[in-house]
């Protein structure tokens, strides 16, 4: 078959990605992209290309194809005409600094619409977020402005018994209350084994279809222990709860084994020079991060409610809905009360400009119609921009969103020139670590981080250097 010029596929690919077409579809498009050209050097061909598309439709339905392959296999042919008259440039209005309206599709929430009559304390003040780089209309990182869409798992395709099984999926995953990331890297996983199964019936599919792929993974791809155990658990989700079949027991697959992960800790004075180097509201998030032990969107996601200053303590709601307690730390309490007198006069312009509230959990609207107006359920950390709901249409405040405190927090890393790999989570690391070297007990240590098992936590004590290891000396030092 005759092999495509690369500057020919380069093009081509480019054109798919300005069409938005789900990235699953890439490689039939480029299959029938290849057959189409290998229709050309084999017959002769008239100059129109209308004429060469239907010759081309009807040698695909002399050869069996369906209806609906011609039809793809038509629109691909159309897309590199396209891609030959000129290449693709990316539109500007995605680069530059007007961000267009968005709405909240589905189940990404999109909180980045730019409305421009915003109260004038949101202008003046340093106390609320402002995007750190170039402004993105999809709430998604600046450092991956250019990253393909991470929901395209949950878009339709030509295969409709697969695209049933991810709603069916969907709908396991929402019934256990799991998080919006497991659908995520569930239904990833769902389409990944579907284009290594070459799209097979569903109702097909038996223990030896996951065997080989997963011993693909480890063999071929040479993934990673965790990638490999990710994948293992999103198929035995599958195929239990959806697929309602026998998983098998698959004890000869060669399970990768966790590696000994040793956390990276700062110093206390290198969380003093992030911190130096962060302006607000990422300072103040990035603190009681460390001063609480927070996972990233713990910390984006407090509301108003959850402060108790008269006891000093903090109700943070953690992983699978779990709540805990921590302690506010005293040195904190100005800082902290002066963003609750900014979020007050906030959330007051709000009510005076008539938006319609924030943003609950589940149905927690439907139960306390007032809530999304009253001040305790405000978010700690209000994002500057309004987010348009999909359904209603309403303008509603969404949190900081957690992409754009972890942007801060790599170009505050940048600026501090650390030599260690700092993300967001490396503050909730450095808090257990400091806890244990002051010490305090490993069990409150795991009741602080909301760990279920002591053994998530013991992985700090890696972290602080014993006695006897400290005494040792090089032989370099003899």
């Amino acid at each position: 078959m005759k092999n495509i010029h690369p500057d020919i596929l380069s093009r081509f690919d480019n054109i798919l990605k300005l069409r938005k077409l789900p990235f699953l579809l890439h490689s039939d498009y480029r299959k029938w992209l290849r057959y189409f050209l290998d229709f050309q050097s084999k017959c002769s061909q008239p100059g129109e290309r209308s004429v060469q598309v239907r010759l081309f439709s009807e040698k695909l339905r002399s050869k069996g194809q369906t209806e609906a392959q011609v039809r793809q296999a038509a629109d691909a042919v159309s897309l590199f005409f396209t891609s030959q008259q000129k290449a693709p440039v990316a539109h500007s209005s995605t680069r530059s600094g007007a961000v267009p309206d968005t709405v909240v599709q589905g189940v990404a929430e999109q909180p980045c619409t730019r409305v421009p009559d915003l109260p004038p304390a949101v202008k003046e003040s340093g106390m609320i977020c402002e995007p750190p780089g170039p402004p993105v209309p999809d709430g998604h990182s600046w450092r991956r402005k250019g990253r393909f869409d991470d929901w395209r798992c949950l878009r339709k395709t030509d295969h409709p018994a697969w695209d049933a099984i991810i709603a069916s999926l969907a709908d396991e995953i929402k019934t256990r209350h799991y998080s919006r990331k497991t659908l995520q890297h569930y239904a990833n996983w769902t389409r990944k084994y579907q284009s290594y199964l070459l799209h097979k019936d569903p109702s097909s599919l038996s223990p030896r279809d996951v065997k080989n792929y997963l011993t693909y993974l480890a063999v071929n791809c040479k993934v990673s222990s965790s990638t490999q155990n990710l994948a293992f658990n999103a198929l035995l989700f599958l195929y239990r709860h959806v697929l309602k079949k026998d998983f098998g027991d698959h004890k000869d697959i060669p399970r990768a084994k966790r590696s000994t992960y040793v956390p990276v800790v700062l110093s206390r004075e290198e969380v003093q020079e992030i911190l130096a180097r962060l302006g607000q509201p990422y300072h103040l998030i990035a603190k009681l991060q460390y001063g609480c032990g927070l996972r990233c969107f713990e910390a984006v996601k407090v509301r108003v409610k959850d402060f108790n200053f008269d006891a000093g303590l903090l109700t943070i709601k953690g992983k699978g809905g779990k709540s805990r307690v921590v302690p506010i730390p005293n040195k904190m309490m100005p800082e902290l009360l002066a963003q609750m007198t900014f979020v007050k006069k906030l959330h007051a312009d709000d009510l005076a400009s008539g938006y319609a509230g924030v943003f609950l959990e589940d149905q927690l609207e439907k139960k306390y119609p007032n809530a999304v107006r009253e001040f305790q359920w405000q978010w700690f950390f209000p994002q500057a921009s309004l987010t348009v709901a999909a359904i209603s249409g309403e303008k509603r405040r969404y949190h900081v969103h957690d992409s754009r405190f972890q942007d801060a927090m790599y170009l505050a890393v940048r600026k501090a020139q650390l030599t260690k790999r700092v993300t967001t989570h490396t503050f909730r690391h450095s808090f257990a670590t400091h806890l244990l070297q002051a010490n305090y007990d490993i069990r409150t240590i795991q009741t602080l981080l909301g760990h279920a098992d002591v053994r998530t936590t013991m992985i700090y004590t890696h972290c602080v250097p014993s006695k006897t290891l400290k005494e040792i000396r090089s032989p370099l030092d003899f």
